[in-house]
This record gives C-alpha cells, sequence and structure tokens, in this order.
C-alpha cells in the first residue's frame, strides 16, 4: 500500500483528536480538540494517509516527540539522534502493521531530516508497542518515572 504523509492540517487533527483506544491504551485518548489541535499543528507534526484518503496515522519529530520529564532527566541530551513520536489510527491497532509503520516515518525523516539515529519514549505499560519497537530494531536505554506513569527511552542506531 502506498501511503501519502503530509504536513499535519487542522481537518486532520481534529479527526485524530477524538480517537478512541480500548483499554489498556485508552490512556492515550486525547480529550478532544481543545487539548491537541494546537499542539498537532505546531512543529513537526505528519499525517499518514492511505490511498482511500483514511488517516493511517500520525508522526511528530524533534522535541514534539519528547517527554518533559525526560529532559530533565537529560534522556534527550545527545543531539545526533532525531526523536520520533508517532499514534496508529485505534482501528489499525493491533493487526501487525506497527513495524511497517514505525518504519515509514524512520525512512521520512531520513529523507526530510537528513536523520539515521532515531530514539523515542513508550509507557512502560505498552508491551505490544515495544515489542514492534524492538522488532524494527531499537534498544532500551533507560526509563523514567512521572507523577502518574513509567517510560522506557529506546534508541535505534
Amino acid at each position: 500500500m502506498k501511503l501519502k504523509i503530509r504536513k499535519m492540517q487542522e481537518e486532520d487533527a481534529m479527526k485524530i483528536a477524538f480517537w478512541q483506544y480500548t483499554e489498556p491504551y485508552d490512556w492515550y485518548n486525547l480529550d478532544g480538540p481543545q487539548e491537541c489541535v494546537e499542539e498537532f499543528l505546531h512543529d513537526q507534526y505528519y499525517t499518514v494517509i492511505s490511498p482511500s484518503e483514511q488517516i493511517v496515522g500520525f508522526y511528530c519529530y524533534g522535541t514534539s516527540a519528547q517527554v518533559s520529564v525526560g529532559k530533565l532527566k537529560g534522556f534527550y541530551d545527545d543531539r545526533t539522534y532525531m526523536d520520533i513520536g508517532l499514534g496508529m489510527n485505534p482501528i489499525l491497532c493491533g493487526k501487525g502493521y506497527g513495524p511497517s509503520f514505525v518504519k515509514i516515518g524512520m525512512k521520512h525523516a531520513k529523507k526530510k531530516f537528513k536523520s539515521e539515529k532515531f530514539r523515542l519514549t513508550v509507557a512502560n505499560f505498552n508491551i505490544r508497542a515495544i515489542k514492534t519497537y524492538e522488532k524494527v530494531g531499537f534498544k532500551e536505554i533507560g526509563e523514567f518515572k512521572t507523577p502518574s506513569i513509567c517510560f522506557k527511552v529506546m534508541c535505534y542506531e
């Protein structure tokens, strides 16, 4: 399937704002457009579109993909890595598309930002995503905790 990646548009952000994930992934549910549309339209957010114009997911890069507590703990100090964040449409999750979706986001970053090394941050409970990242070649380099959740930081070289 040939996917198209474009800069996040307001219409995309509005749709993504209402995605609903099932437990235990419901932690990723957003609070609607007030909370996220402005963020999605700012910085390095990109929408992934199928040939039928369905939103497959999104990517974010750079500081948009970082967690503030991780910054304070120094996990993002090495600037030779491109931070990548991503979200897949909930109707596509758990169907085996994850590794190719991650690789497409990395390929986009390689082309657009000339990145070769990647870093991402994932909630510890998200075993499904962690396994996906490990299949792609990411390795854990550390963990940190916020008041509500623990995160793993993983790198790809």
